[in-house]
């Protein structure tokens, strides 16, 4: 049965203040809801099916990934592995174009600065981090906290290269978890397919559905210089798909505003999306001129515009959900809700006191602050590497200075390796790029702050955004490990003493951008900390266990059915097949076959499922997510979902959420029948 507009929107704000329903939440694997799982759907999982599932799962990057072997292999999405592809190629040997497809283990390649990360164990340290912050406020409180975090990673970790240890804020600070990874640096790219294969349709097919892609590509962990031993992994299943069929996601996704406040969301709605938006529509243009201008830039520009346009298409829909009358009457229904039930409760009215009050008095405040932040501290350098390596440099020097529990939060002891791993990680390094990046950044912090702020007269000086960027890009030296390293080993001595031009500004810029960072801190995010916490603790005394807390980037799992839709905008059936894909193909742009995947045409069944839709709730960061049937077998990866789905930020709907899935059987053709890849089949266990 069909909702109404306002009930649809209800029921997709029913976590904002409420337990969960049906198939809505992303779970943490301590306080997943076993039992309604299996009333749901029929199934039998048990707390033995959650371990084996969590410890099959992985985190690559800002991406999810399973294990699939006992020798370390492991299925992601082709997206994922883009920036490793885009690493290892050259104009001359473009992987993206020809696919890479190595011909034994002894081929595949490491990923330059690739890590993946396996959750093994989670602990509670609420008590410990609340102490922490007791009796503080502005930055004095975000910084005892910081601190406490850093020394129980220490403590759990220490230095311990295989291990990461992680302090994670869970409902919005009410709780605090201690997630504790196996990690691994040394990962490898094992298979990837033309790019034309897993991007079919482009820009246009993206966030939609029906869906053409074989967006999946595999990686291998390594350790000591030998694929890693990985006996608990997920059994392939390539069996044709069944219409119906309960499955699970197990992912990272990366971030939900479900739990935010109405005000809270109107800052979002009025300030935060149409910046970002405006920012990010301007740079996809001058990539796109960028790209124009030569084969080369072409080539360079090729990963770095899909990701923008990807993030410029996510904030569209979410602003669409913020300026729905529905969506946001649904929005406050369930906060008037939550409300009645805090004040129908006087000891714990009292208790609590007032948070949606205390939040709706930072707003102006962060209205106000919002764009100094973002354009000083969130997007300084505007992606431009050089520029990140001579601010990492510069920080990382002054930080280190200190006592670890003194210093800049990613700065911390606990955290210092991963550091000097992505600093030194051998990437190319494409000044042409660079410039432009740096050149928008300046450009835009210029326009948004005005002409006229201090803070712009220093970031400039007497040059311009062109001329600026020009003579920063060209004179500095960054792009060499080497250089890197040696300021790294050096210090605070070597970084001051340098005459590269990038330092020497990002020395010059630093004291004005932790400015700014101390006074969001202070005014911004430790109130906001502050009332979140009431607030979670109201939300546990109205709704018990059954809340689940907003998407972090760690762990999560999640579940639905194979299924289509049919609501006003996306009506469709469950899956895409082959023949689909020869018949949607009109060989011109984005629509064009990737070449060796058309030649294999006479060689592919063509009934077999390509993508397929799935009820699941899941976001960005979901990206690579395996999807496993009720016994625990990998059916699929997820490697998108519908422009509807992207108001998932704010709720989950079941009539509209779709994630979009590549199968596993499509994974199989590609393998044994386009790329000639069957020896990683065997390793898989197909014929």
């Amino acid at each position: 049965m069909r909702l109404s507009p306002v009930l649809t929107a209800v029921a997709l704000t029913l976590a904002a203040g409420t337990a969960a329903r049906a198939e809505e939440g992303m779970w943490t694997f301590d306080n997943f809801p076993i039992a309604r799982a299996n009333a749901t759907l029929g199934t039998n999982i048990d707390q033995a099916w959650l371990d084996r599932v969590r410890l099959s799962s992985a985190k690559f990057g800002g991406c999810s990934a399973g294990i699939v072997s006992a020798e370390g292999l492991v299925m992601t999405n082709n997206h994922c592995v883009a920036s490793c592809v885009a690493n290892l190629s050259t104009q001359a040997i473009n992987y993206a174009e020809t696919g890479f497809t190595p011909r034994s283990r002894e081929e595949e390649i490491k990923c330059p600065g690739g890590t993946a990360e396996i959750l093994i164990d989670i602990s509670d340290v609420t008590a410990r981090m609340h102490r922490a912050g007791e009796g503080l406020s502005g930055q004095a409180f975000t910084q005892a906290r910081d601190a406490e975090a850093g020394r129980i990673e220490s403590e759990a970790c220490g230095g311990d290269a295989g291990r990461r240890c992680q302090v994670v804020t869970l409902y919005r600070g009410g709780q605090f978890k201690l997630y504790t990874y196996k990690k691994y640096s040394d990962v490898r790219l094992a298979f990837a397919p033309e790019d034309r294969a897993a991007t079919f349709g482009g820009d246009l097919d993206n966030f939609s559905f029906p869906r053409f892609a074989v967006d999946a590509a595999f990686i291998r962990l390594y350790e000591n210089g030998a694929p890693a031993v990985t006996p608990v992994h997920f059994a392939w299943n390539a069996s044709r798909p069944v219409e119906g069929t309960p499955v699970f996601v197990s992912g990272s996704p990366g971030s939900t505003q479900r739990l935010l406040t109405q005000d809270q969301l109107m800052t979002i709605r009025d300030v935060v999306l149409p910046m970002d938006q405006l920012l990010a529509s301007e740079l996809r243009g001058r990539m796109i001129r960028f790209s124009e201008e030569s084969e080369e830039n072409a080539f360079i520009a090729m990963d770095p515009i899909s990701g923008v346009e990807n993030s410029y298409k996510r904030g569209l829909g979410r602003m669409r959900a913020l300026i729905d009358p529905a969506f946001m009457a649904g929005r406050a229904d369930a906060e008037a809700d939550f409300r009645r039930r805090v004040a129908a409760n006087p000891d714990l009215a009292t208790t609590v006191g007032d948070p949606w009050a205390a939040l709706a008095a930072v707003q102006p405040i962060q209205r106000e602050l919002y764009p100094a932040y973002a354009m000083l501290e969130g997007r300084s350098g505007g992606g431009s590497s050089l520029y990140s390596y001579a601010e990492t440099l510069v920080r990382a020097a002054i930080e280190r200075a200190k006592p670890s529990d003194q210093r800049l939060a990613e700065f911390a002891d606990s955290r210092l390796s991963s550091v000097e791993s992505r600093l030194m990680a051998e990437r190319p390094v494409y000044p042409s790029l660079d410039q432009v990046r740096l050149e928008w950044w300046l450009s835009k912090t210029r326009e948004w702050l005005t002409v006229d702020d201090p803070r712009v007269r220093a970031l400039l000086g007497q040059e311009s955004p062109e001329g600026l960027s020009a003579r920063l890009v060209a004179g500095t030296t960054l792009a060499d490990p080497a250089v890197r390293r040696a300021l790294w080993q050096g210090g605070l001595a070597a970084v001051r003493a340098s005459n590269d031009p990038m330092i020497q500004y990002a020395l010059k810029v630093d004291g004005q951008a932790r400015a700014v960072r101390a006074d969001w801190e202070a005014r911004v995010e430790a109130p906001t900390a502050r009332a979140s916490e009431q607030l979670a603790a109201a939300r546990f005394a109205a709704y018990g266990d059954a809340v689940y807390p907003d998407a972090t980037g760690t762990l999560r799992l999640t579940y639905g059915r194979i299924e289509g839709s049919d609501v006003p905008g996306q009506r469709w059936g469950a899956f895409t097949t082959f023949d689909g894909l020869w018949d949607r193909a009109t060989g011109a742009a984005p629509f064009d076959v990737a070449p060796k995947l058309l030649a294999a045409r006479d060689r592919i069944d063509g009934t077999t499922v390509l993508d397929m839709a799935v009820s699941s709730d899941t976001i960005g960061g979901s990206s690579g997510s395996p999807v496993v049937n009720a016994a625990g077998e990998i059916v699929g990866a997820n490697f998108d979902s519908t422009v509807l789905s992207q108001r998932n930020a704010y709720g989950y709907d079941r009539n509209v959420n779709r994630s979009v899935i590549v199968t596993t059987g499509a994974v199989t053709t590609a393998l044994r029948d386009v790329y000639g890849m069957q020896w990683l089949a065997a390793e898989l266990g197909v014929e």
